[in-house]
Order: structure tokens, then C-alpha cells, then sequence
């Protein structure tokens, strides 16, 4: 199961790994925060697709593309086979500093990861 929130909420109660999947450490969270178990930078957009895009609504659905064939490179596949492991075994919350949750990299990464994915 995933999940999607901000890493300013608060965390949920259950057992999930809680992960960060942004490249910049956002502002205003401490380091030793509890919120955040791990941080996967590599699996969020590189820095010129993310500035490209720049939360453009109307560019969403090329944004998307262009991370998706992004996350389908070999290096990818080792983190998002762990990623899918966990999804399956524990839960897995992916969090992200960014405002709108429904255009951010996270709806793409979680339809990545569990295909037949929807937010819930």
C-alpha cells in the first residue's frame, strides 16, 4: 500500500516507512526529524526536469512522461524493486515538501512503483 503526504503533516500511526523522495531537503524540517525514516533523492526528478516543470499545471502530463521514462532507467530498477518490496510487506508513506500533492512527482513515482495504484 502507498500513501502520499507532505513532510510537513503529521505522521500517521501505523508502520509504514515513512520516505522523502525529494532532491532538496526541505525547509524548516530538522534532520533527526521522526516523520522521515528515509531519504530517496535519487528516485525524485532530476533537477532540470523538476525546474522545467515547475509546477505548470498545463505541462503535468509531459512532466510525467518525462519522469516516467526517467524512473525506467536500469539504475532505477534496484530502488524501485526495494520500494515495491515495502509497498507490499509494510506500507510505505512517500512524502514531499511540495504544496499540491496531486501534481507532484509522487503521483507518478506511486503509479511507478504499483501500477494499478490510486490515491486513496
Amino acid at each position: 500500500m502507498i500513501t502520499l503526504a507532505r513532510v510537513y503533516d503529521a505522521r500517521s500511526a501505523d508502520d509504514a516507512l515513512h520516505v522523502l523522495v525529494d532532491r532538496l531537503w526541505p525547509r524548516g524540517v530538522h534532520r533527526d526529524d521522526v516523520r522521515i525514516d528515509e531519504w530517496w533523492r535519487d528516485l525524485a526528478p532530476q533537477p532540470a526536469l523538476r525546474t522545467w516543470y515547475g509546477h505548470q499545471g498545463d505541462r503535468f502530463a509531459e512532466f510525467a512522461e518525462r519522469y516516467r521514462v526517467d524512473l525506467m532507467a536500469d539504475a532505477m530498477q534496484p530502488l524501485l524493486e526495494r520500494a515495491r518490496r515495502t509497498a507490499g510487506e509494510r506500507g510505505l508513506v512517500l512524502l514531499t515538501a511540495t504544496k499540491e500533492l496531486a501534481s507532484s512527482h509522487l503521483m507518478v513515482l506511486a503509479g511507478v512503483i504499483e501500477p494499478d495504484w490510486t490515491q486513496r
